[in-house]
């Protein structure tokens, strides 16, 4: 995959493209929605809520 100096340069890129404070928030963002992703994939079924449609009788 990736060696120390290429994860060192994407850091460097990443840090002038965003800046120093947006880092964290970006970083906190990518967290959640892995967290999410791995949630859903794990029960699919259990997040969704049933909509209005599915509610109704025929």
């Amino acid at each position: 995959m990736f060696s120390g100096n290429e994860w060192l340069i994407i850091a460097v890129i990443a840090l002038v493209l965003f800046g120093g404070s947006q880092l964290p928030k970006f970083a906190r963002n990518i967290g959640e929605a892995q967290k999410e992703f791995k949630k859903g994939m794990a029960d699919p079924a259990g997040d969704a809520a049933p909509t209005a449609d599915e509610k109704k009788p025929a």
